[in-house]
């Protein structure tokens, strides 16, 4: 079907991107939109910008790039340019290009719903509750149920929106953890805090123990493996919980040994894109899914970094954006070589940078520390 008729304005507005990748139209291509150059969300209300997520800033520029893999390689195009001339562009390549810009669009303007009954109007921190003995910053801190509790009061009273308990370390290298024994590390503290009337996430893989931790009143699964498990997807669906969908290349004991991508960012996106569709296929809407780059799971240190420039990118999927990079290796790999507990200051500052892209949920360690950056954060940012 030929492309429909532009009108003066698409035609002239097309000018600067007349001849930017020619072979968009051509089978295979996957075209990417990702904001740049953020201004506040006034900008929309003036007609100026259209917004980003609903949350505090609008955009009117963003790079557009193109994408195909072949035989003899893959090949990548990206440009700058105003919203107007790259849909003006989309049409002058095909139907298809110009319908995929348009879906992307509206996936990256759209408001988000409330995630596990947390309001998107603010930028949420869920506190880390490692019920484990080796996770990779503070295993064995909170291995008992008592001292579990303890520090999820703390985290709670120090801002905490969420709480994101969880019974298996998934550190670079790790084994796995039998369900029953991840079941029997992170029930009682659900329960606890359930009773509480706290958000509370389980942190697990395993579709035994995200239908038990649901029935002991978890409300959101936050998932490593993006329910790779097979019974996974069916007791979230069943449920109706909100979940998080994290990217890992490969497994925990192996991911880090040699990790390739044709393109960090894209690749990530592009194995997210599937996962959300096989979510909302399996009655799963958007408003119930967050999605996670997966920060140092199959990562190099540039891979991380790159992800971390394309956070924005990632609101294209139409789902809040959740980012756990607290206390990551790379910050030390980045800095002097500090371990896991001396990485505030880098964890606070890529947080940061991805408040400042939209992201809608920092998981973190710290959250007394991560509460007053982003209040300060907040004021220089109003809504």
């Amino acid at each position: 079907m030929p492309p429909a008729p532009k009108t003066p304005a698409q035609k002239s507005a097309a000018g600067s991107l007349a001849s930017f990748c020619p072979w968009a139209a051509e089978e295979g291509v996957r075209v990417y939109l990702r904001p740049v150059g953020l201004m506040p969300v006034a900008a929309w209300a003036k007609g100026a910008a259209v917004p980003l997520a609903g949350g505090r800033f609008s955009f009117a520029t963003a790079e557009l790039i193109v994408r195909q893999g072949s035989r003899q390689g893959e090949r990548i195009e990206r440009a700058f340019a105003p919203l107007s001339e790259i849909l003006a562009w989309g049409w002058e390549r095909s139907r298809a290009v110009a319908e995929t810009l348009d879906r992307r669009l509206g996936a990256l303007t759209r408001a988000r719903a409330p995630f596990g009954g947390v309001d998107p109007g603010r930028p949420a921190i869920m506190g880390i509750v490692n019920v484990t003995p080796d996770s990779f910053s503070d295993g064995g801190d909170f291995l008992d149920p008592g001292a579990a509790i303890a520090h999820g009061e703390a985290l709670l009273a120090a801002g905490a929106d969420i709480l994101d308990i969880g019974g298996e370390s998934t550190r670079p290298g790790s084994a796995p953890v039998a369900p029953e024994e991840e079941e029997a590390r992170v029930l009682p503290v659900i329960r606890h805090f359930a009773a509480k009337g706290a958000v509370v996430s389980v942190d697990t893989r395993h579709a035994r123990v995200m239908a038990s931790s649901i029935g002991a009143g978890a409300r959101i699964v936050n998932d490593i493996a993006g329910l790779s498990d097979p019974l996974a997807l069916p007791v979230v669906a069943k449920s109706g919980t909100p979940v998080v969908l994290m990217h890992m290349l490969g497994e925990p004991g192996t991911m880090q040994r040699d990790p390739h991508y044709a393109d960090a960012a894209l690749d990530v996106f592009d194995w997210l894109e599937e996962r959300v569709a096989l979510c909302a296929a399996a009655g799963v809407p958007l408003e119930r899914i967050a999605v996670d780059p997966g920060i140092g799971f199959g990562k190099t240190v540039e891979h991380n970094l790159a992800i971390l420039r394309h956070t924005a990118l990632y609101h294209a999927l139409g789902c809040a954006v959740l980012i756990g990079l607290s206390r990551k290796a790379f910050i030390g790999r980045l800095s002097r070589g500090e371990p896991p507990k001396e990485r505030l200051a880098g964890s606070l500052a890529a947080g940061l940078e991805t408040l400042n892209q939209g992201a809608q949920i920092l998981r973190v360690h710290d959250v007394a520390e991560t509460a007053q950056a982003r209040a300060l954060w907040e004021a220089l940012h109003p809504l």
